[in-house]
């Protein structure tokens, strides 16, 4: 497929579509925990060709996991019965350890198991694209060598961070190649722990490692969506239109509205319901106004796409994800009715 005149078409449309984050809810109906969703190839496919047949979104996802990429290179990883496997200790703390330590083969720890899923989703679901998912390079790191201990280290020992980000990169860039190779029109790069530095850092750490992935394996026919969730990323738009990016994918901290206005016309921007603060709220009416809003103020874009800010957790009640999805289509529908969707709604004052 032409990811480029896809991306296009999607600016384009008057048909627009919600897109959030949208994956784990799949084990509601398998009937299934997380923990077993995370270990089967079989269940992950099977999860997103639901997920697909629930909800008509632009693209299909695989499944957002920051623990797999940092478990394959030896971090702990801890497995939990409902919720998303989480990487504890630290597996890196000094420039001996970061020297040693071994890139590992493709199929290492779970990332055989996910190029499987990819493999059998792409075999599932044929009526739009799919997107793999991968955790950022400075994301990665942070995990290897401990959230918190990173960012100091950025500052007094930043050779040691170089020296892991360029395994990292090395990593990332033959299991992206390899999900590429597989089939997939792009893929959803998350890189959350970029987006708590200052923005010289994050060049220097993040957005230069980035870019180096994508120019080498983003082309017409794959994407890459950067995700960034952190706050006040809307301050660092130079470090994330640096990556070269061509969607972009933020958290519900985000100043949507200042970012739309930020970043270029010929860009997907997506965002940015909260997947915790509302998603996962009692009320159908709350998840009705918020969407509402977020909508009434961001759809005189053309290249907004309305999305969660976030992954939408698996215990996220069904109820809530089927309001978003019916205040959306609403929402445009009547903005078809009222002509062109940008000039639907004035444009807020700021």
């Amino acid at each position: 497929m032409n990811m480029d005149l896809w991306i296009r078409e999607q600016i384009a449309t008057q048909n627009k579509k919600a897109m959030p984050l949208l994956s784990y809810p799949a084990v509601q109906q398998l009937f299934i925990t997380v923990d077993r969703l995370v270990n089967s190839s079989t269940e992950m496919a099977l999860g997103v060709r639901l997920i697909a047949d629930r909800y008509n979104m632009p693209f299909a996802t695989t499944y957002m996991d920051l623990s797999v990429e940092a478990e394959a290179f030896g971090a702990k990883c801890t497995y939990h019965t409902d919720d998303i496997p989480t990487i504890t200790g630290q597996l890196i703390s000094s420039q001996e350890e970061a020297d040693a330590l071994e890139i590992p083969a493709l199929g290492a720890g779970r990332t055989g198991k996910v190029l499987r899923a990819l493999g059998k989703t792409l075999t599932l679901v044929t009526d739009r694209p799919v997107f793999a998912n991968c955790t950022g390079p400075f994301s990665m790191a942070g995990r290897l060598m401990d959230v918190n201990e990173i960012l100091l280290l950025t500052y007094e020992e930043p050779e040691l961070v170089h020296s892991v980000l360029e395994k990292c990169t090395q990593f990332l860039l033959k299991y992206i190649k390899a999900m590429k190779m597989m089939g997939a029109n792009g893929v959803i790069m998350a890189e959350p722990l970029a987006g708590l530095m200052s923005p010289g850092p994050m060049q220097e750490f993040s957005s230069k490692y980035v870019r180096r992935i994508i120019d080498e394996l983003q082309d017409r026919d794959f994407v890459f969506c950067y995700h960034n969730c952190s706050n006040a990323i809307e301050k660092k738009v130079d470090g994330v239109m640096a990556t070269g990016a061509k969607m972009f994918h933020f958290g519900d901290k985000a100043d949507m509205w200042q970012l739309l206005n930020a970043l270029p016309r010929d860009v997907i921007v997506m965002g940015n319901i909260s997947p915790s603060a509302v998603f996962m709220c009692d009320s159908t009416d709350k998840m009705a106004v918020d969407t509402q809003n977020l909508l009434r103020q961001c759809m005189v874009f053309e290249n907004f796409m309305i999305s969660s800010g976030c992954d939408i957790t698996a215990a996220t009640p069904l109820a809530n994800i089927d309001k978003f999805f019916e205040v959306v289509n609403l929402g445009y529908h009547k903005a078809k009715m009222w002509g062109q969707i940008h000039r639907w709604y004035p444009l807020p004052d700021v």
